[in-house]
């Protein structure tokens, strides 16, 4: 994806790339992609698998959740599109495929399986769950669909935990039935997600917690503290 940004001052426009990847999520164009990769973006470039390459406009933004909807400019064709899988049955082992383009190189496909679910304070954004997994995700991976072995969609790759910058086994997923939530307020006209909200902070129950409070075991969430 390509966006173009001006420069204060006299100095000439420069040209600026933003390589990332997205998912056709419906055959009218519309596109779906992480925010932070269309982020500050004036004008946006969609390049097909195909090599055809098509204008798009940034139909909504969700900070919250790195997701954002683009569609495509001026076109009449229908595109084929991945299916949402329901990624609440989504289970730890599961095998499931990457797709993107990692540091420009071109459309890559790699595997791995679903190494954990529901993970949280990984410092993308709190407001939801995660799938990890370690198929190999790379910069230019963001946005990207990780897919299930019936070729649906399970998630919308977003980011690694990398000491050197690539891939180590430890890539992390917006999931499917999130990314749907994004897609059907963009399909409504909506320009901002609507959500509910529960004004509570919740911490994990740590064994010191648990001994506390008398159970047997370190499970479940405690309520810290509630918004007025």
């Amino acid at each position: 994806m390509l966006f173009r940004s001006g420069v204060p001052g006299n100095q000439p426009e420069q040209m600026q790339r933003s390589l990332g990847s997205g998912v056709m999520v419906d055959s009218s164009g519309l596109v779906v992609t992480n925010n932070h990769v269309i982020e500050g973006a004036d004008q946006v470039k969609i390049s097909l698998s195909d090599k055809r390459e098509f204008e798009a406009e940034i139909v909504l933004k969700d900070s919250r959740t790195d997701l954002a909807v683009l569609r495509l400019k001026d076109v009449t064709e229908k595109f084929p599109v991945l299916d949402f899988s329901n990624s609440d049955d989504a289970q730890v082992g599961d095998v499931v495929i990457a797709i993107g383009n990692p540091f420009g190189v071109g459309q890559t496909v790699t595997h791995g399986i679903i190494s954990a679910l529901a993970r949280t304070q990984v410092g993308i954004t709190d407001y939801q769950f995660f799938i990890q997994t370690d198929a190999a995700i790379n910069p230019g991976n963001s946005g990207g669909a990780l897919v299930d072995m019936t070729g649906k969609l399970v998630g919308v790759n977003t980011a690694i935990f990398s000491r050197s910058g690539g891939s180590q086994g430890i890539g992390f997923a917006i999931p499917a039935n999130m990314v749907r939530v994004v897609v059907a307020s963009a399909k409504g006209g909506g320009s901002a997600v609507k959500r509910p909200w529960l004004g509570a902070r919740l911490q994990a129950v740590t064994p010191e917690i648990a001994e506390t409070l008398g159970l047997k075991r370190p499970t479940g969430a405690l309520v810290a503290n509630i918004t007025a």
